[in-house]
């Protein structure tokens, strides 16, 4: 188990014009082997632990268009 001690800086998407977006904490992925994901409408809820290089592969899906059909 890997303890946090890195406070998380939450990001959204620049597209996220409502607020209702999911949010990401990668400044922490160095120190703890995971991205933290959770629901900016219910910041004080659960935050599900994505292992890093996953999130950067389904980052990089984004970016190459790979979920653009779905």
């Amino acid at each position: 188990m890997t303890t946090e001690t890195t406070t998380r800086q939450w990001v959204k998407s620049s597209y996220s014009n409502s607020g209702s977006c999911v949010e990401w904490a990668p400044n922490t992925a160095a120190t703890t082997g995971t991205v933290p994901v959770r629901d900016s409408k219910n910041p004080g809820g659960p935050a599900l632990g994505v292992h890093a290089a996953a999130f950067a592969t389904f980052v990089a899906g984004v970016k190459a268009g790979d979920f653009d059909t779905v």
